[in-house]
């Protein structure tokens, strides 16, 4: 998939923009807080109907604005139009429409544009809790399996509202109505942790490889997927202890406590890894979830958004995620950075279509480009 042209209007310090991008490579440099992430963060919205950064859409509104728009063209392998434009209004609902129609339910948009995302705030994959690594894996599995986004969505209906009966004060709850929901957890938490199993086995050996090769062969990384369906029979774990959920007024289990170890040589990297290590990790993860993309769902080429990917590691490291993106098995990138130097790199490995953009304050100004079209015209001169 390939985005052709960014229209933005108050999304973020970016008051407005019109943009028309290379279909392969496209590198944004400034300062750290001029607006280069809120550019990213909208092509991740348009293609997953939300921000990277936060859950609440208005907080992605300018400030005292009232409204933001997105809207973007997009091409797919086959030459296939689409254009995507969401509408965010302070107290109302966001609107998503797809070639000026509305979608009836927001998840038929996930999968139509896959996207990767490297950013700093990846780091809580490690640091953070069990949460940020589900949501790792609801991410890349909602993009090429419906049936898993629908089961995850009716898990978390059931969840919320046998939680609803736990927390009620005035009356015990009805035990059929207990009954009622765990089964429907119990239901669609069984395709939920089948669907995250089938993941892990096949995206652990792509996640090896892709770290093997920017460490250079020098540690030895893994993944174990946990969770409660793999204590026994789901709805015998959900009911096993009924009388502490009712006492905590939540459910103790179930596939919304599910987690990822992250293990450096056989240790929790949480503890052990530095920050170079940890940032190889999220590196390799996420280039191992465009491949898994790439492969899967619609068989479409993942766009690939990597922001501000160089900190924190050793010039050979660096080097070797250079070669990696300047190859040719990604489609079209984006890539933002303060060094110069990383994106001349880049760029001069590269050989081809390219626009580089400055951006200072939200406002985002192209200064150089360069397309095959231009090496064909001085070559017929």
């Amino acid at each position: 998939m390939i985005l052709r042209q960014l229209s933005i209007v108050n999304y973020k310090n970016i008051a407005q923009a019109e943009l028309t991008f290379s279909p392969k490579l496209n590198c944004l440099i400034g300062l750290n807080g001029e607006g280069k992430t809120n550019l990213l963060d909208a092509v991740f919205f348009l293609a997953l109907c939300k921000s990277s950064t936060t859950a609440t859409d208005s907080l992605c509104i300018t400030h005292d604005q009232d409204f933001s728009i997105l809207q973007g063209s997009f091409e797919s392998e086959l030459a296939d139009k689409e254009v995507i434009q969401i509408g965010i209004r302070r107290g109302l609902k966001k609107t998503v429409q797809r070639n000026k129609k509305a979608y009836k339910r927001m998840a038929e948009h996930i999968g139509l544009i896959p996207l990767v995302m490297v950013s700093p705030l990846d780091q809580l994959l490690i640091l953070g809790g069990s949460e940020e690594r589900r949501r790792f894996m609801d991410i890349v599995i909602s993009q090429t399996d419906r049936r898993y986004m629908d089961a995850l969505i009716s898990y978390n209906k059931a969840l919320q509202q046998r939680n609803a009966l736990l927390k009620q004060d005035d009356l015990p709850p009805d035990d059929n109505l207990l009954a009622l929901w765990e089964e429907e957890m119990a239901r669609y938490g069984q395709i939920v942790y089948e669907a995250r199993e089938r993941f892990i086995t096949t995206f652990v050996p792509v996640f090896q490889e892709a770290y093997s090769t920017i460490s250079q062969d020098k540690e030895q990384v893994s993944l174990t997927y946990v969770s409660h369906a793999q204590r026994g029979p789901l709805l015998e774990v959900i009911q096993r202890d009924r009388a502490k959920d009712l006492a905590l007024g939540y459910s103790l289990h179930g596939v919304h406590r599910d987690d990822l170890e992250m293990t450096l040589g056989g240790f929790a990297i949480k503890r052990e890894g530095s920050q170079g290590q940890n940032k190889t990790f999220l590196i390799a993860l996420k280039l191992a979830q465009f491949e898994f993309l790439r492969r899967s769902g619609t068989q479409t080429t993942p766009l690939l958004l990597l922001d501000d990917i160089f900190d924190k590691l050793d010039a050979g490291r660096v080097e070797q995620i250079i070669r990696l993106v300047s190859g040719d098995r990604f489609g079209q990138i984006f890539i933002t950075d303060t060094n110069r130097e990383h994106l001349d790199s880049i760029l001069a490995r590269s050989g081809g279509d390219y626009r580089l953009f400055s951006v200072h304050n939200g406002i985002i100004t192209e200064t150089a480009s360069h397309s095959l079209d231009d090496d064909y015209e001085g070559a017929q001169l």
